[in-house]
């Protein structure tokens, strides 16, 4: 079987591009599978972070051929002419937000006959709302013949916008690309931390809705047995982040690393930690609940989206009453004062590492490709 990958791998950075790394090794393993990469991904004017490249040096574990350019109708045209020279069975490609519908809308309508188009998708609906997102995503799923979401609460979406669509709902996979587990105290003295306080982790970009405030503002009420990681580069100004902590009574527990952090870099952080606190407003699937999962880190979020059922329905972490503060501060306090809730967390984690394996992830992609 041919599988041909539209969407970013490396030299791209960042969640999607290591998800379609690890995608594409999986499927390879059993299918001959070629990857077509960004030209351009975004307009360097619309990009919000520093940069969108790998800046470490890290090569790719395989080439991607570079086609699309997201901004250049005209690529449209020739990226669909090289994946077609190439005939596969089947296209796949990542949606997660409209500003992809247009270039990768069109390369899924021009695929010769007899090869299926199958999106994974993140969002249909992107966390910041604007006017033109449903017709945009409208166009884009009418050129699909199956859709893979990784949550129940991107399904909704789905169906809301094509009632008819085919799919199947397969949870994110677990990361496993960022390398073994490192000791604590080890961990927490490279990053400069106490090594007797209750640590708490705030990590990946830092945009609003992740809701980082709730988190400071929680944090100021916790006592002096706790500190505060947040690692992760912002997205957009940081000067309502930083308010917070100049005001915080806590602010020299605070330990801010407001920066990309590489692949090499995140064990430490996740293996330095006791907690993953992910206070955010809205979601639908998280992959920093995948890279806990990947070091045992137990986790607190919001009842948003698919977290809810990926983190309080499989008992890996503590799910708050309400997107407040207040009840962020409870559950971090409750999550430590009862060694059970802890043991507990960390055996559900276990048991999720096999339910979310990569091969569980492609057997159910292909399986899906057959009825279709």
């Amino acid at each position: 079987m041919r599988i041909a990958i539209l969407s970013c791998f490396p030299p791209y950075r960042g969640g999607i591009s290591q998800f379609n790394t690890s995608l594409y090794q999986e499927l390879s393993q059993s299918c001959t599978v070629e990857a077509f990469n960004f030209k351009r991904q975004y307009p360097e004017f619309l990009f919000p972070g520093k940069t969108q490249y790998i800046s470490d040096g890290t090569r790719p574990p395989f080439e991607a051929v570079r086609v699309l350019d997201t901004a250049n109708p005209f690529s449209y045209i020739s990226t669909a002419r090289a994946i077609r020279k190439w005939r596969p069975d089947l296209l796949l490609m990542r949606y997660w937000m409209p500003y992809f519908a247009p270039s990768q809308g069109y390369v899924a309508r021009h695929m010769l006959p007899g090869c299926k188009v199958i999106s994974i998708l993140d969002n249909v609906i992107p966390h910041e709302h604007r006017f033109f997102d449903k017709p945009l995503t409208s166009y884009y799923l009418k050129g699909h013949d199956g859709f893979v979401v990784l949550c129940n609460a991107v399904r909704d979406d789905l169906l809301r916008l094509k009632p008819d669509a085919r799919y199947i709902v397969s949870p994110h996979p677990i990361y496993s690309n960022f390398g073994d587990m490192v000791p604590q105290d080890s961990a927490r003295k490279l990053l400069g931390l106490d090594p007797h306080k209750k640590t708490l982790l705030f990590f990946g970009l830092i945009r609003e809705y992740k809701g980082l405030d709730i988190l400071l503002e929680a944090f100021s009420g916790l006592d002096g047995s706790y500190q505060l990681v947040i690692a992760g580069e912002p997205y957009g100004s940081f000067e309502k982040y930083r308010k917070l902590i100049d005001a915080s009574p806590n602010r020299s527990r605070i330990h801010l690393f407001d920066r990309f952090i590489s692949d090499g870099e995140v064990a430490g952080f996740f293996c330095a930690s006791d907690l993953c606190v992910l206070p955010y407003r809205s979601a639908t699937q998280s992959g920093i609940s995948s890279i806990s999962y990947h070091f045992g880190l137990p986790m607190v979020t919001t009842a948003v989206g698919g977290l809810k059922e990926m983190i309080g329905e499989s008992g890996t972490g503590i799910v708050t009453e309400s997107i407040t503060p207040e009840a962020v501060r409870e559950a971090v306090e409750r999550f430590f004062a009862d060694e059970s809730i802890q043991a507990g967390c960390k055996e559900a984690i276990a048991r999720e590492k096999d339910r979310l394996s990569w091969s569980r992830f492609c057997t159910n992609l292909l399986d899906f490709y057959e009825r279709l």
